[in-house]
Order: structure tokens, then sequence, then C-alpha cells
């Protein structure tokens, strides 16, 4: 394809220019045969979303509130109750199927170990919905 312009002298000198068609042809090729089998992305999030069912939803339950006083007197809903009443009534919320959620608020002035306490007997009884409340206090 390509074609010699310049002096018809005749003579027979050979071509110094090498032929560039079938090397841009080639190129050409594989370019599409590249684009042909690069996989399609897709910018989509797989997810397994759940099974609506016609259930009537649930009421939501209030929180059970722990109060920690300052002088480690523990709260139950605002009732004052006993380190056993309190393992006793944590392993009553352990055992629902689908857990109440635990609120404790500490006082600003407890020690911790009172705090860590009513934590790791939640833990170890296997509460999972508890939460720290009040944390606004401990900004000062």
């Amino acid at each position: 394809m390509s074609m010699q312009v310049g002096s018809g002298g005749g003579e027979d000198a050979p071509m110094t220019e090498m032929n560039m068609t079938p090397l841009i042809d080639v190129m050409l090729v594989l370019l599409i045969m590249f684009i042909i089998t690069i996989p399609i992305q897709t910018h989509a999030v797989k997810m397994n979303m759940p099974i609506p069912s016609h259930a009537q939803p649930k009421e939501p339950r209030p929180p059970i509130r722990i109060d920690v006083d300052f002088d480690g007197t523990i709260g139950w809903n605002g009732v004052a109750v006993t380190a056993g009443e309190l393992q006793s009534k944590l392993a009553e919320v352990a055992r629902e199927p689908d857990q109440q959620e635990v609120h404790l608020r500490p006082n600003k002035l407890v020690t911790y170990k009172h705090v860590a306490m009513v934590m790791a007997n939640a833990q170890r009884l296997g509460v999972v919905k508890i939460g720290l409340v009040g944390n606004e206090q401990f900004l000062n």
C-alpha cells in the first residue's frame, strides 16, 4: 500500500524504509481484541436484602435504665437494687430472644470500678444491647 515517490532513475537500489502498514494493521487488530475481551465493569453492589414479612411490626419497648449513683448505688429503672438482683435482672434480659436495650447512666462522681462491674456482669451474662448514655456530663 505504500508508494515510493521520488526520482525514478530506474536504479534498483534497496529500499531503506520500513513498511509500516502491516505493523499498524496488526496493532489495530490487537487493540480491538483487547477491547472485546475486557470484561464489562459494573458499578453495582450486590446486597442480600431481607424478605419482607407481612407480620405486624412489634411495638418498641422502652429501654431499661440502669443508674449508678456517686456512692455506687445501682438503680434499675429508678428502683435501687443490690448486685445480686442486678445479675438476676440482667440474666432475664439476656434470655430474651429479642433483647431490650439497656442504657447505663453513671454519675459524674462515681468511681470507675462500679461502672465496670455493671458492664462486666452484662457482658458475662450475654446482654448485647447495652450503651452508655449521659456522657455529655463528662465534657467539662
